[in-house]
């Protein structure tokens, strides 16, 4: 049986650690209890908000909306002769599964180490790190279809993934709820390590194994990421935009610092973090919310704030880097 709770705090529920409440929530640990939520009376025609570990969310104010708290816990193993394929509830922590998996000697999530949320979130966002995209370690997931009123396979192709992006974002965003993940690992498995941070990381290493990769990873990212325990965020909030080359030659040509990543199809990649570090905003204060000193890509919320003033930040920050550099950049997380 679902557990209803009427205007329920989420602080704990979002990294930022926004103090707001939802109209309805209930946790959500089965698939049982997913289809016994939103039939009951209660939600009538209330908004379906979804949160995992809420940390890939600005909660703007109040939701007058049922929240559903996924919780759905579980870990499962097949394989074939080429793969481990390894099943995790929605609600398992993303941290500690990378962590599982590798510990039971199935590596290829250790560039995917120290990302905050939850497993059924990470295709979502299509996370991304040092390298190494969820969707190159895809292989299904599972997920009701609020439409159809069935719960569905949808592989690969049909999540549509693209940069921090997928189905999930897009047309999908509220008919699907993601309920189970499943990851194909590779057997034959290759370490990444052509990702600039990581590779300095690990220099003068031979053949580092895939626990000492999680480890410099994590390394990285706690030196240069704040712990959500400690100071209110969501990671890297802006998007690295993605321009063409002929825009940034131009932009080369006027800034000769100005760094890019050289994309498969001949666009480029820019790094969000040095444009809004260009503009002066690293470190910057705005009374409870701000940029965090050791990563502009980092806006931190010091409590007391709200997520209207973070977003107001958010929106001053992409309107000085456009206006400076003629490229806009865009948020992560979702806005609610």
């Amino acid at each position: 049986m679902a557990d209803f709770h009427e205007f329920y705090p989420l602080r704990t529920h979002n990294t930022f650690g926004f103090d707001v409440r939802a109209r309805l929530a209930v946790h959500i640990r089965s698939e049982s209890d997913l289809v016994s939520a939103l039939a009951d009376p209660r939600v009538g025609e209330l908004p379906i908000v979804i949160l995992g570990g809420g940390s890939n969310v600005v909660l703007t104010g109040d939701l007058d909306a049922c929240v559903l708290l996924m919780e759905i816990p579980g870990y499962s193993v097949t394989q074939d002769d080429a793969n481990w394929l390894v099943t995790a509830g929605a609600g398992e922590n993303w941290h500690g599964l990378v962590g599982r998996t590798i510990d039971d000697g199935m590596p290829g999530l250790e560039n995917l180490a120290l990302i905050p949320g939850t497993a059924g979130a990470a295709p979502i966002q299509n996370i991304g790190a040092y390298g190494v995209e969820l969707r190159e370690r895809f292989a299904r997931l599972r997920a009701y279809d609020r439409q159809t009123g069935d719960f569905i396979s949808l592989d690969l192709d049909a999540c549509a993934f693209g940069y921090r992006d997928s189905l999930f974002k897009r047309e999908g965003r509220d008919r699907y709820i993601i309920t189970a993940v499943t990851l194909r690992l590779p057997k034959a498995w290759q370490p990444v390590l052509n990702y600039g941070e990581l590779a300095r990381e690990l220099e003068g290493e031979t053949a580092p194994d895939a626990k000492r990769i999680r480890d410099a990873v994590v390394a990285i990212r706690s030196r240069k990421l704040p712990d959500p325990a400690k100071i209110g965020n969501a990671g890297s909030f802006f998007k690295n935009p993605v321009i063409g080359a002929t825009q940034r030659d131009a932009l080369l040509a006027n800034h000769p610092a100005l760094v890019s990543y050289p994309q498969p199809d001949g666009s480029y990649k820019l790094a969000a973090g040095w444009l809004i570090d260009q503009c002066g905003f690293k470190g910057l204060d705005d009374g409870p919310v701000g940029v965090y000193g050791k990563q502009a890509l980092v806006l931190v919320h010091h409590g007391g704030g709200t997520g209207t003033a973070l977003l107001a930040l958010a929106n001053r920050i992409a309107d000085t880097v456009q206006a400076r550099f003629g490229v806009r950049i865009e948020p992560e997380p979702v806005i609610l």
